[in-house]
């Protein structure tokens, strides 16, 4: 791996500190900063215990493709506050075009399979969320009631920065508002809501095969689908 033009690790210990506004990340008792020189403060003791640790597992260089949780905190705090009504219309997009909605034609043991694993969640989100979506056979594009899609934008207007953030990540590695919604509500956990995202990928591997390069970019997506998953579970802990 070429570390080439990125930063030294300067500091030998990142810790937490309680003070005004949440939870700041220490590196050697100084407080670490976003890109916009904000100060790195999380919600809450568990969310900053998480990004603390990705901080205290940097090697010799400074590395933010591997730390997503710190990158979805300088996400929070530098853009997503002033721009909260835009993260949320994204969200809302993914609910109008929901992964989950769209069943296969064929064969009929993968129709059984999404049957049995999207209908539950499909129920869950209706009956306590009062959100009804529309299932669609086949890939062409099948509009959502729009009382659906601006009930998700509302739902999502509720989180703060922090959870908002996560709930729009987690959106688009699943491609789907409702599975982002089980996880952040604790319906389901991550790791499970993204195999629910895939089913269609699973049954073509468990037929026909996977290759290296797929196998290793989704070995890739099911970490940062559990990163997020724990990013959600942290920052919706209140005061610890």
């Amino acid at each position: 791996m070429n570390d080439e033009g990125k930063p030294r690790r300067f500091w030998k210990a990142a810790t937490v500190a309680h003070g005004e506004g949440g939870f700041t990340i220490q590196l050697d008792g100084r407080t670490a900063q976003t890109p916009r020189r904000a100060r790195l403060t999380l919600p809450s003791q568990a969310a900053a215990v998480l990004v603390a640790g990705e901080w205290d597992a940097v090697g010799e260089h400074l590395d933010l493709a591997h730390m997503p949780l710190t990158r979805l905190a300088f996400t929070a705090i530098d853009r997503v506050g002033g721009a909260r009504e835009a993260v949320a219309g994204e969200v809302a997009r993914y609910a109008s075009a929901d992964a989950l909605c769209y069943f296969a034609e064929t064969p009929s043991a993968l129709v059984e399979r999404q049957v049995d694993k999207w209908i539950p969640v499909l129920e869950w989100a209706e009956r306590d969320l009062g959100l009804r979506f529309e299932r669609a056979t086949g890939i062409r594009h099948t509009p959502q009631p729009e009382p659906t899609v601006a009930r998700v934008r509302e739902l999502a207007l509720e989180l703060d920065a922090f959870a908002l953030t996560g709930f729009a990540w987690t959106a688009s590695l699943y491609g789907s508002a409702i599975l982002a919604l089980a996880v952040q509500r604790g319906e389901l956990d991550a790791a499970t809501a993204f195999d629910l995202s895939r089913l269609d990928e699973i049954f073509q591997a468990e037929h026909w095969g996977e290759d290296a390069e797929a196998a290793a970019r989704t070995t890739a997506l099911r970490s940062d689908a559990i990163s997020a998953g724990r990013w959600l579970e942290a920052v919706s802990s209140t005061g610890n």
